[in-house]
């Protein structure tokens, strides 16, 4: 199964090499995971000082739906998955009274160690990606600033940040910002580490809250309202332990890619962006960059 945003699941597939321990993260083998989309029992704000502030979404020419966070008033942090299909990309944003304003990306970076096209089970390397605006948002939006994150510890108490859908088959739902509160589960060692959050009361054993299609590339959030930190990005998820006859990809699990394990390397290639003027080539460019020009990819 392919973690392209906004797809349904494919075949079940198998986790392995667990670093929890125990049956909770021991079940997730034989689950569905797919690319994690809309925020599942999640809820929205008119707070035109909340998430808003931060939290965008990414469309492709291709119809594809993904979230990410302003780190800075022309960058986006997001999941490489994201950004890894030939197309043009928009960033879409929100601003104080609540209307969509779409701007161009122009040069996005996969992390290097990214290798596009597999699925999350066996895909090695660091799903994140950077995007370049090609103009600074104003003053309704307020970055977050990625330095200095901190771990997400088991038990921690963090919150989820989407576009996505409110259930697999509720496309119609997609592109509405909604939040909602989950719990850190530890780490999930695959071809590469993951944290797992998950729903605080039902702990993935019924559906609840979490990510779902069009939240890959959203922020995992501590502290709150006013004092927001990013400490995550979203990668994929899964179903819940127990499902009917119908079974998803949503409502259980949510992966996320520790921001602080990969500080250094945002903080290297923000620098290298926010010095790229318009339609320049990006520095020591490699198969993880690209330049667009137009809405497309060069």
């Amino acid at each position: 199964m392919s973690r392209r945003p906004m797809r349904k699941a494919g075949p079940r597939e198998r986790l392995f090499g667990l670093g929890l321990g125990g049956a909770m993260l021991g079940a997730l083998a034989g689950l569905m995971p797919a690319p994690a989309a809309a925020v599942i029992n999640g809820t929205t704000t008119r707070d035109p000082d909340g998430a808003r502030t931060f939290a965008v979404r990414i469309e492709s020419t291709e119809g594809e739906i993904c979230s990410g966070t302003l780190i800075a008033q022309d960058l986006v942090l997001t999941a490489a998955h994201c950004v890894m299909r030939p197309a043009g990309y928009t960033v879409i944003s929100v601003d104080r009274g609540f209307r969509q304003h779409r701007t161009q990306v122009i040069a996005a970076t996969m992390h290097p160690d990214f290798v596009p096209g597999t699925t999350p089970e066996d895909q090695p390397g660091v799903d994140l990606a950077l995007l370049k605006l090609e103009a600074p948002l104003n003053a309704d939006y307020v970055p977050l600033d990625p330095r200095g994150a901190a771990s997400i510890d088991t038990g921690a108490a963090v919150d989820i940040a989407g576009f996505g859908v409110v259930a697999e088959n509720r496309r119609d739902t997609a592109r509405t910002l909604r939040l909602a509160h989950l719990v850190s589960i530890g780490s999930l060692q695959v071809a590469n580490r993951v944290t797992v959050v998950t729903d605080r009361r039902r702990m993935a054993e019924t559906s609840g809250a979490g990510a779902c299609l069009g939240d890959s590339g959203g922020p995992i959030l501590s502290g709150g309202p006013g004092g927001y930190r990013i400490v995550g990005v979203v990668s994929w998820s899964s179903g819940a332990l127990q499902q009917g006859a119908r079974r998803t990809a949503c409502g259980g699990f949510t992966a996320v890619t520790p921001v602080a394990e990969h500080t250094g390397w945002i903080a290297t290639r923000s620098a290298e962006l926010a010095r790229i003027p318009v339609g320049e080539a990006l520095p020591r460019g490699n198969r993880s960059d690209w330049m667009a020009k137009t809405g497309r990819r060069r």
